[in-house]
């Protein structure tokens, strides 16, 4: 009977698991179990945080809304609740890039909705 060499691919798949755990720290990125572990851990991060990363960059936009509005006495809930009762339909991330790239208009806008609410009030 002849014998069925393994060696060579359980190296191939040895092999394939820690060229992808390269740039890992300590023994995981050269013992099999270890950067299989690593590797599969790092997996799981990263389906998470391609998650995560939309609710951070909403929270980024939040937060340089609200330092715009805030130089015209105003915070970010009663701004962003102005502009829903006017009807001005700009998303989180326009209000961010005005904000940041073009501030004299966004400064227009944040007067224009103040202007209304206290008409309102």
């Amino acid at each position: 009977m002849s014998r069925a060499p393994r060696s060579i691919p359980k190296r191939k798949r040895h092999k394939k698991w820690i060229k992808r755990a390269k740039g890992f720290r300590g023994r995981r990125h050269s013992i099999f179990k270890l950067a299989k572990e690593a590797v599969l851990k790092a997996g799981q991060h990263a389906y998470y945080d391609r998650r995560k990363k939309k609710s951070n960059f909403r929270s980024q936009w939040q937060v340089v809304i609200n330092a715009g509005v805030r130089k015209h006495d105003l915070s970010y809930s009663r701004f962003m609740h102005a502009m829903k009762e006017q009807n001005i339909s700009l998303d989180r991330k326009v209000l961010s890039q005005l904000a940041r790239q073009n501030p004299d208009i966004f400064d227009q806008l944040v007067v224009q909705v103040k202007d209304k609410i206290g008409a309102v009030k």
